[in-house]
């Protein structure tokens, strides 16, 4: 077992089971709560269950889509206790949400102009997770912000564990997907405006993977242990990444809104956006500050996370 703990390649098909696991059974558990729900109706089979669904609107989709996707987090959960290793629930960011857009995209009638929605959605799911993949060491290893967050008494640890890394994330995630499932639900023809957006989503995906790869080719090389990486991207932001980001989820709320006018949908990617500026980048910069003696002058000088020249010295 330690040898499979310990390996790259035998660990990501571990992780990979306990992600087949929780979808499944957080399929069955929507599925028989769903029945609880209909009086005197008994369902039987995924078809059933989505052709009664799409009777029931968009309100009610979403209820579902928010039990399984709630479920899911839940199991991945036990399965991070059971290892002592919440990095388990990394890929769940930007992995769960296929299944999810997958079911949007059953339950509505389906036409090519949403491509224009999948696309990006997809082009975003599979860059991180590939990226996440390149970053993967073996499940003893753990993202030193969970190790933080954990480092207190056994009560406050359990609840930072559980709410701060893996149930907050997920409302979060929930929440910033609600605009595609209004783009798919409202039968919107295509539109110039649908097309930008699709556009703007695409790219802050591509911006976000030029910024990771120039991290990573910075620490690739052996000379820069311990420098601070100011060059590309990273000279105009210090945190590129996280701008791609955030980025994307506006994309994904303009797409929502080249469909229907529901400007309060506003509130999904701005909660994205002060998960980052008052959580995320807080704990990167506070970690390089420990590690890396000019990263107070870079970060004085620098932008948290917009794109903008570096103050003059």
């Amino acid at each position: 077992m330690n040898k499979i703990l310990a390996d790259k390649c035998l660990s990501l098909l571990l992780v990979g089971f306990y992600y087949l696991v929780a979808f499944t059974l957080a399929l069955f558990i929507t599925i028989f709560l769903f029945n609880l729900s209909i009086t005197n109706q008994k369902l039987t089979g995924l078809v059933t269950f989505l052709s009664e669904l799409n009777k029931m609107g968009i309100a009610y989709s979403w209820w579902l889509i928010l039990t399984w996707h709630i479920s899911a987090t839940i199991i991945i959960f036990i399965f991070s206790k059971l290892h002592n290793n919440s990095s388990i629930y990394d890929p769940f960011w930007h992995v769960a949400p296929i299944p999810i857009v997958i079911f949007m995209c059953f339950d509505n009638y389906f036409i090519y102009k949403d491509l224009l929605v999948i696309f990006p959605f997809l082009f975003w799911s599979l860059r991180l997770t590939y990226n996440w993949y390149k970053n993967w060491q073996n499940l003893y290893h753990e993202d030193f912000r969970y190790i933080d967050l954990k480092n207190n008494n056994k009560l406050l640890a359990f609840i930072n564990d559980f709410f701060g890394i893996h149930l907050i994330p997920t409302l979060i995630v929930n929440l910033a997907l609600f605009p595609i499932s209004l783009h798919l639900e409202w039968e919107s023809e295509f539109s110039f405006s649908l097309l930008l957006a699709s556009v703007f989503t695409s790219t802050a995906v591509i911006l976000q993977a030029v910024a990771d790869e120039q991290m990573r080719t910075f620490r690739a090389d052996k000379n820069n242990v311990g420098k601070t990486m100011n060059m590309g991207l990273w000279k105009y932001s210090r945190h590129p990444n996280y701008l791609g980001e955030v980025l994307f989820w506006f994309g994904i709320y303009f797409i929502g809104l080249s469909a229907v006018n529901l400007y309060w949908m506003i509130i999904c990617p701005v909660v994205m956006l002060m998960l980052f500026v008052f959580i995320s980048c807080p704990m990167m910069d506070n970690r390089s500050l420990k590690r890396r003696p000019g990263y107070r002058e870079y970060m004085n000088s620098t932008s948290q996370l917009f794109l903008w020249f570096p103050m003059q010295k």
